[in-house]
């Protein structure tokens, strides 16, 4: 294809695009749309974020397109952490030892919610410059805010309980680190990366990126080693397999999967990226739409490796495995040790990037939901990670906590996916922009059936002590 094929194509993709989209909201629209949450100023301006090169597929060679477009891809990357997690690892092992390729495809319908509920969360901040939490603020009263900060930092510290957790694991178990001085390097290591923010938003996610790039290459290693059935694994991927005992498995494969501190977290990242140009929003839609596919993509890859390389492995030889110590112990007998230290450096991988992630979450949870609220960005670093350090100092079962932190974000799951659908919702703050009504459907079937399975999560859990 020449360049000049390449500049037509995706000329006409834009042009498609255009004949969807609205197209972007004028200066005014997007004034009056603030201008009724009281805060017409900001709808426009974004501080000082510098302004990046339009889209325009008609201007210049493959590579300039390309770079244009590869200009506003990141944030997505840095959310798409919290779907490759540890909590990811303990449930994916579990339904691959025991079901083998039988819920792959429960990943990839979780990897569709996470598509479109991270698109609008997106847009949200694209359109309007301001986050998730910032507009709960606005719109919501004083009560309905104190509640959803509360639900909110409790969440960032669930998830930075099971991250911390994860990486103090892999430390344990390629270097044979203590569990609590492996989680304390893990804060550590999680605030060094978050200290990159000082030069520039663009550091952190390239260091958080290439944490992700490990995993996927460790995993590429495990199915290397492993040598799945790839036939049943495309079957198992398209046709939904249920059975008695396998209900459970899945319903946590999805709680572990959907997480509500990415989706306010989502809404803040792509400020960085904001131009106050009208036509440039539209742009930067597209753009991070192909960030959000590439990335959430990615993520499923990662997560249907952890069940392909677990049945592959332990289903096949019968072997039931119910927790992560005793997967790295048995990969290396059956596979080598290659297998097994791959295991251990895509864990501490996963630990050390989402743990970052969820902190940085924490960071906009708790200077957004409420007022006049001012703490300095190390103080709100520091309430994240302490409680879980302590926990993890007490040294309790790590699947068990990983269990417990699973549930806690469950109940936590509702407070982020309602606000998002009903402010992304309102003409008065997104403009031309505001879901669609085949939009709006389909984000509540999702939120009805994530609330509902997730619930299922919880009472499964304190009822029948479902560990998986």
């Amino acid at each position: 294809m020449s360049a000049g094929d390449f500049d037509e194509s995706l000329a006409a993709v834009h042009q498609g695009a255009r004949s969807i989209d609205p197209g972007p909201p004028s200066a005014s629209v997007v004034a009056r749309g603030c201008a009724a949450s009281g805060s017409a100023a900001s709808a426009v301006a974004l501080g000082s974020a510098p302004a990046l090169p339009l889209l325009r597929p008609a201007e210049g060679t493959r590579r300039v397109a390309l770079a244009r477009v590869f200009a506003y891809l990141g944030p997505a990357f840095v959310v798409s952490v919290a779907y490759m997690d540890p909590g990811n690892f303990a449930t994916n092992i579990t339904a691959g030892s025991r079901f083998n390729y039988q819920l792959i495809w429960v990943i990839l319908w979780s990897n569709v919610f996470a598509i479109v509920l991270q698109t609008l969360s997106a847009k949200l901040g694209i359109v309007t410059g301001k986050s998730l939490p910032e507009h709960c603020r606005e719109l919501f009263s004083a009560r309905v805010n104190w509640f959803l900060w509360v639900v909110g930092v409790v969440a960032a510290m669930a998830t930075d309980l099971a991250e911390f957790l994860g990486g103090a694991l892999g430390f344990y178990l390629l270097f044979g680190i203590p569990v609590t001085w492996g989680a304390l390097l893990t804060g550590i290591i999680s605030y060094l990366i978050l200290a990159l923010d000082r030069y520039g938003q663009r550091w952190v996610e390239l260091a958080i990126s290439a944490l992700v790039s490990v995993i996927s290459v460790s995993y590429v290693v495990e199915l290397f080693l492993a040598k799945p059935e790839w036939d049943r694994i495309a079957y198992h991927t398209l046709v939904p397999l249920l059975g008695r005992d396998s209900v459970l498995v899945a319903v946590g494969m999805l709680g572990a999967t959907v997480m509500p501190h990415v989706i306010f977290l989502h809404s803040h990242l792509v400020q960085s990226r904001r131009s106050q140009e009208a036509e440039a929003i539209r742009h930067h839609l597209f753009a991070e739409k192909v960030d959000v596919s590439v990335a959430m993509n990615i993520a499923f890859i990662i997560n249907a490796a952890m069940v392909v390389v677990s049945a592959a492995t332990f289903y096949a030889r019968g072997l039931e495995i119910d927790s992560i110590e005793l997967a790295h112990k048995t990969l290396e007998p059956l596979l080598g040790p290659l297998s097994a230290g791959a295991f251990g450096v895509a864990l501490l991988a996963s630990g050390l990037s989402s743990s970052a992630v969820g902190t940085l979450a924490g960071d906009v949870i708790m200077g957004g939901f409420v007022k006049g609220i001012a703490v300095p960005t190390w103080v709100k670093r520091l309430t994240t990670m302490l409680p879980a350090l302590a926990i993890i100092s007490l040294g309790l079962n790590p699947m068990r906590v990983l269990v417990l932190s699973q549930v806690t974000l469950s109940f936590a799951l509702p407070a982020a996916i309602v606000p998002l659908l009903l402010i992304t919702s309102r003409r008065d703050v997104m403009g031309p922009f505001t879901n669609s009504r085949p939009v709006r459907m389909v984000g509540w079937v999702i939120v009805g059936l994530v609330v509902l399975l997730n619930a299922a999560l919880v009472v499964l859990t304190l009822v029948d002590g479902y560990t998986a």
